[in-house]
């Protein structure tokens, strides 16, 4: 008898187990997605965070939105990461710092069964862990910038690039493609391609100010002819540099990212073009392929979000307003 009395006290657990399972399973909870950005300072990244806020508005889940305000801070991102596995979320959208250092946290959160959608750059070796890749083309922005600057300087004369910071696949891309796409013009010499604008705006206008003052000759004529910055933050202090040293429009210059600082500079010619993604549907499409695949629902490996180039004459256009100019505080408020 006390055999059969524990052996019906088993059923009975296992069967309250199972239904509060399936009670779970069945509730009106709606997912929680963390989306976990480079950095939050820079107008990109609240662009992507309006975008990811729109979907998940509009497909009824929760999202998080917990960030470094720094893009080197590669140990506050790494436990940002551990941090929303434990707090159970359903999934994560993540826009890795560092492509390696962030390899570790991405599998670890899969193994503990929460998926990982990468948005902006890329992990390295890590195809097979996370569950989608939502980005630009890096290399293709790299390239076109490289092409639009060359035609700028009749395919001749000296030019700079600036970097951002070791690590980052995004920014690392661009360079690659923007000095891949040079070799194509022998009349081009890249005067200096080593120097990196940190993460900052501050730190940036202060490598492009020391930057600049190596190129200057006895007489204080500046001796370059085109640059070329590959991100918001980069592109920013070398135009307060350009300013200082009152070289603003003087020497062609192409940035990367549409923050309206930037665009307003162009307006004045202190900038000559920008090459323009997409954060708004990059942050939107990277919580929705997340909730798609939690719905059970096939979802692309790798989703390019565009990348364009843009100059003063495409700033009022009707078709860019939307690209340039996102509402980001009516999915912020």
């Amino acid at each position: 008898m006390p055999n059969r009395v524990v052996t019906i006290l088993v059923f009975l657990m296992l069967g309250l187990s199972i239904y509060m399972c399936g009670e779970n399973k069945s509730s009106n909870t709606p997912l929680k997605i963390s989306v976990i950005p480079k950095g939050t300072s820079h107008a990109f990244w609240q662009s992507i965070h309006a975008g990811a806020a729109k979907a998940g508005k509009e497909l009824g889940v929760e999202v998080l939105w917990v960030g470094p305000e720094r893009e080197d801070d590669r140990q506050q991102q790494i436990m940002l990461v551990d941090n929303q596995v434990i707090n159970q979320v359903d999934a994560i959208v993540l826009a890795p710092s560092d492509a390696i250092a962030l390899r570790r946290p991405v599998k670890n959160a899969v193994r503990q069964g929460v998926p990982v959608v990468i948005i902006d750059s890329g992990l390295e070796d890590s195809e097979d862990v996370y569950t989608s890749f939502v980005a630009t083309d890096n290399l293709k922005g790299g390239e076109i910038a490289a092409d639009e600057l060359a035609k700028m300087l009749d395919g001749k004369g000296r030019v700079i690039m600036v970097r951002l910071l070791e690590g980052h696949a995004s920014t690392g891309k661009r360079e690659k493609g923007f000095l891949a796409a040079l070799k194509k013009y022998p009349g081009i010499e890249v005067a200096s391609d080593e120097q990196y604008g940190g993460a900052t705006k501050a730190t940036a206008q202060t490598a492009s100010e020391n930057l600049l003052l190596r190129f200057k000759d006895a007489d204080g004529n500046f001796t370059v002819d085109g640059i070329f910055c590959v991100n918001e933050s980069t592109t920013y202090g070398m135009l307060q540099a350009l300013r200082r040293y009152r070289l603003a429009g003087k020497v062609k210059f192409i940035g990367f990212d549409a923050a309206e600082s930037l665009l307003e500079a162009m307006k004045k010619d202190e900038i000559h073009g920008l090459v323009v993604q997409n954060p708004f549907t990059m942050g939107f499409l990277g919580v929705k392929t997340a909730v798609e695949h939690l719905q059970g629902r096939d979802v692309e490996k790798r989703i390019d979000t565009g990348v364009l180039f843009v100059t003063k004459n495409e700033i009022d256009k009707p078709e860019m307003h939307e690209l340039l100019f996102p509402d980001i505080e009516k999915w912020l408020q």
